[in-house]
Order: C-alpha cells, then sequence, then structure tokens
C-alpha cells in the first residue's frame, strides 16, 4: 500500500493524512478524531515515519477504528505501535483478517463520547462514527464518498451489499447533530454535513 507523506490538521481536534493507491484506482483518506479521553485513528493509511511520530503529539491514542472489511489497511501496525485496542463491526469480530479486534454493535458508545453507527447493505461490516464535540462530526468509511467526478453521494450500488438498504440505514446517521463529514474516499465536508445528507437522500430515494 502508498506511503501517505503528511498528517494535516483540518479543524481543532481533527486531522487526516491521504494518498492515492494505484491497486484500487482511488484517493484514499484517514481521520485522527481526539475526543476528550484521547484520539482514535479512523480506517489509517501508512505513513512515513515523521508524519507517523507526530500524531503522539496532539493527545494520547486510545483506539484504531475502521469502518468496514475492505479498510483493514494499516490498522494492525497502528494498533501494534500504540498498544490499543481495534474496533470493528461486530460481524468482523471474529474473522481471521481482525482476530484480536473488539467487535462493536450499532449504537455502542466509546470512550469520549464516539457513538458507532451500523450502515446496513453497504460493504460488509460497514459502519459510521458520531463525535458530538464542537458541533458533531460524522466519519463514514464506504458508503458516502465525496471526490470527483462523482461529488458527494453515495456508494455506487455495484459496489454494495444492498444499496436500497444502505440508503436506509443511512437515515440514521440524520438522528445525530452533525457539521462535518469525514471520508474514507473523499475531502470533508466541514459545514451544513447534516443539511447535505438530508438533501442527497431525499433526491435519491
Amino acid at each position: 500500500m502508498a506511503l501517505a507523506q503528511e498528517v494535516e490538521p483540518i479543524v481543532s481536534g481533527i486531522s487526516i493524512w491521504q494518498v492515492y493507491e494505484p491497486a484500487v484506482k482511488a484517493e484514499l483518506f484517514s481521520t485522527a478524531l481526539t475526543t476528550d479521553s484521547g484520539a482514535y485513528l479512523v480506517d489509517p493509511i501508512p505513513l512515513a515515519a515523521d508524519a507517523f511520530a507526530g500524531l503522539r503529539s496532539p493527545g494520547e491514542t486510545i483506539g484504531i477504528f475502521v469502518t468496514n472489511a475492505n479498510h483493514g489497511r494499516a490498522a494492525a501496525v497502528f494498533s501494534r505501535e500504540f498498544s490499543v485496542p481495534t474496533y470493528v463491526h461486530h460481524s468482523l469480530g471474529e474473522t481471521t483478517e481482525f482476530a484480536g479486534a473488539i467487535g462493536v454493535r450499532d449504537g455502542k458508545t466509546l470512550a469520549g463520547g464516539l457513538t458507532a453507527i451500523a450502515i446496513d447493505g453497504g460493504a460488509a461490516g460497514e459502519m459510521a462514527l458520531h463525535c458530538f464535540q464542537d458541533g458533531g462530526t460524522i466519519v463514514v468509511g464506504d458508503a458516502l464518498i465525496n471526490f470527483e467526478p462523482h461529488g458527494f453521494g453515495l456508494l455506487p450500488s455495484k459496489y454494495c451489499l444492498d444499496a436500497k438498504l444502505m440508503r436506509r440505514s443511512l437515515s440514521k446517521l440524520l438522528d445525530y447533530s452533525f457539521e462535518r463529514i469525514f471520508f474514507a474516499h473523499g475531502t470533508p465536508i466541514l459545514s451544513g454535513g447534516r443539511a447535505r445528507l438530508e438533501q442527497l437522500l431525499a433526491r435519491d430515494q
């Protein structure tokens, strides 16, 4: 997997790193999300040594979160280096790839007030994370994307287990307050994120 060279602070307590991965012909994004209890690294991709060391500076890392079965990426490396657990959808917790990970269910609250939200019908084991701090943030895996030429949209049906079910599942995110959306594939939305998701789901019914 390609190596990202730097971690970019986006807003207070949230940073990303990204790299283009030729094997999947897509830009990969990872998110560092800091809570009152410490930081979670979501879908981490490999980092250059200097950038990796810099992740320790903003605050203590307390967990790795993998949003679906396709995003193992460098989670095992980060978990080992930071000596923290990896969290995955409960259906993935006993698979070989995620052996030793902690399986979580829909609505599970993690330390720091993060809520894990299952998005059925997307990729296998798809989950999003909600953080209530500073107006609210959602971090998603594959169910939502935000890159050209597609723009902000749903994961194309051909990559979904059940596209209609995924759309219905995404509506659960509207039960939460949030301004920002961070993606595993795409540029973050930093304001009006909930309103944009509501419009997207209404348009794609």
